[in-house]
């Protein structure tokens, strides 16, 4: 036995006999005691803890009540998309044109359809359109059309879940998104007080940015605590004005702001690359509709579903999210409003399978609501389904693993316990969530799921990690 492996076992052992005890809520003692230390009562916990090879769970506390999931509702939204469309499912983008090609002059215009891929990032718009440079084509003479009506939605206002309209989290999804409708931005600190350098990513026609960022001194911290975006009407378009502090300390860093809405996002990033690409148009870069009698010139295919689904939990994007439930609607037959129609198609596709749906409640199937609502029963037998089915590894492999990468990466970093359980977990005001797999010291893997809704869930993660150590100390045993 290795030196690793020994102390793990004792470590184990230590684990078992400390977590041993049940409180009198019946919760594991430590885990108890944690949300003592938390001030969250036994009444705004639910708990689900069952051994995929179990008929029935080893532990359950509120199990039955519809809770809020905050981002684990991207469980709920990733199966139903795995389930009904297959991990191979691919959206296809397309470039078509309207009129003939002589001297490098499109006499007509230039169409680009979106297929609602949620992953057509900067890369491959740029790959595409060097194809459509490649072809022969250097100046557009008509227009360049954006064509995003693959997806029927409802307005979207990203200001009103938490009044930050600028923040990438509060997309919306959009028939032809690109990039994430994310504008990236590297900060490099200088000398103390003054500007931060800046890098930003891609390239946006028409948006002026203004650097108000400064060097601070003092210990990292939370280093975007004091960072700020706000959006101006400039002399020559819009002004994206950037302003707060960041320690020195800290060194490079990355971070992200939505300017534009998808449709304007799309119009200002297109207009950019185009011209970088060496290509020019005469008329304008515009959204609109591609007429029947376009003909295709090239078609740039999405990475599958399953990679689809792993970036979206793995780091959990809000925007990929949205975009997965509106294609489920539309692959539904829903034609007026695609969101709706997803979230009937989940609804549909759950209680197909047999798993509890009451009380569900699905509005944009990310978790950034105040209204969604999902059991721990339902997310744990989503868990126990997604176990049986042949996408199951592409499901799996899609939750980050605790302490070691996605939004997990600083979960359990100093328990014996750490990189032994795949969770979502999910965190807004008033809820903390997680929902996943853990594999036990003996080799036998359980679903796990907590749940917290109160004024201070955001103190309850040591309850959490609690019971994802309790449960690969013991195994989810039922108690004495």
């Amino acid at each position: 036995m290795t030196a690793g492996r020994l102390v793990r076992v004792c470590a184990g052992l230590l684990l078992a006999v400390l977590f041993g005890a049940a409180s009198a809520s019946g919760l594991p003692a430590p885990v108890q005691q944690a949300l003592d230390a938390a001030h969250v009562p036994a009444d705004g916990v639910a708990v689900w803890v069952q051994a995929v090879d179990a008929p029935k769970p080893q532990l359950q506390r509120n199990g039955e009540r519809p809770m809020n999931p905050a981002s684990v509702m991207k469980i709920v939204t990733a199966f139903a998309a795995l389930d009904r469309l297959g991990p191979a499912f691919t959206w296809t983008t397309r470039v078509a044109s309207d009129g003939p090609v002589a001297a490098g002059v499109l006499d007509g215009n230039l169409y680009l359809t979106g297929g609602a891929d949620p992953m057509l990032n900067h890369e491959r718009l740029e790959r595409l359109l060097r194809q459509v440079r490649a072809l022969g084509i250097t100046t557009v003479r008509g227009d360049i059309v954006l064509d995003g009506s693959a997806l029927a939605l409802p307005p979207h206002d990203p200001a009103a879940f938490d009044g930050r309209a600028l923040r990438p989290y509060n997309s919306g999804a959009y028939g032809l998104l690109m990039h994430f409708n994310t504008l990236q931005l590297r900060l490099v600190p200088a000398a103390e007080g003054q500007l931060v350098g800046l890098a930003p990513y891609p390239s946006l026609t028409g948006v002026d940015i203004d650097n108000r960022i400064r060097t601070a001194p003092g210990p990292c911290g939370v280093w975007y605590g004091n960072l700020d975006a706000a959006l101006e009407a400039g002399p020559a378009g819009s002004r994206l004005v950037l302003s707060g502090s960041m320690p020195a300390s800290c060194g490079q860093r990355d971070w992200a702001t939505a300017p534009l809405s998808p449709e304007a996002f799309g119009r200002a990033l297109i207009s950019a690359l185009w011209a970088e690409l060496g290509g020019t148009v005469e008329g304008t870069v515009r959204s609109g509709v591609t007429p029947g009698s376009a003909v295709t010139l090239v078609t740039e295919t999405s990475p599958p579903l399953a990679d689809v689904v792993r970036e979206m939990n793995k780091w959990s994007s809000n925007v990929i999210a949205r975009q997965l439930l509106a294609t489920l609607g539309r692959e539904s037959g829903a034609n007026l409003d695609m969101v709706a129609g997803g979230a009937a198609a989940v609804q549909a596709q759950l209680a197909a399978d047999g798993i509890a749906t009451a009380g569900l409640v699905i509005e944009n199937g990310s978790g950034l609501s105040r209204i969604e609502r999902v059991s721990a029963r339902a997310l744990a037998e989503i868990l126990l389904a997604a176990w049986q089915r042949p996408f199951m590894p592409e499901f799996m492999a899609a939750l980050p693993i605790a302490g070691e990468d996605g939004t997990a990466r600083g979960r359990l970093n100093d328990s014996p316990a750490r990189g032994y359980a795949h969770i979502k977990t999910g965190s807004i005001n008033g809820v903390k969530s997680f929902a996943g797999y853990v594999l036990d010291r003996n080799g036998r893997r359980h679903a796990v799921v907590m749940i917290v809704n109160h004024a201070e869930a955001g103190a309850s993660q040591a309850a959490q990690d609690a019971l994802l150590e309790w449960v690969w100390a013991t195994g989810g045993a039922p108690e004495k």
